[in-house]
């Protein structure tokens, strides 16, 4: 199959970090970049997920939410009673 060049750009700071990444690899920068597009095409998507600050912060607060039902054994029905008596709790506001 011939082969084409493909010219990238991109941060030299990035650049120098990706090329010492892929000789810990193991591979060129070149190959590394092969395996990416391989891998692109081969999946029909980008092989990694690619996600705002806002979504990745929703991520990981929902994450903790649920860490922290799993640590202290709160299931579904302890999360319906909690909230029940919430809802019963009358919530009353003073400012001072």
């Amino acid at each position: 199959m011939a082969q084409v060049a493909m010219t990238v750009r991109m941060d030299s700071e990035l650049k120098k970090s990706f090329d010492a990444l892929c000789v810990q690899f193991g591979l060129s920068s070149n190959a590394a970049m092969n395996v990416f597009a391989r891998a692109v095409v081969q999946r029909g998507k980008i092989p990694f997920d690619i996600v705002s600050d806002k979504v990745a912060a929703a991520e990981k607060a929902q994450a903790a939410v649920d860490k922290f039902f799993a640590d202290n054994n709160i299931g579904v029905t302890d999360i319906d009673a909690i909230l029940n008596e919430h809802l019963r709790t009358p919530y009353t506001h003073t400012q001072e």
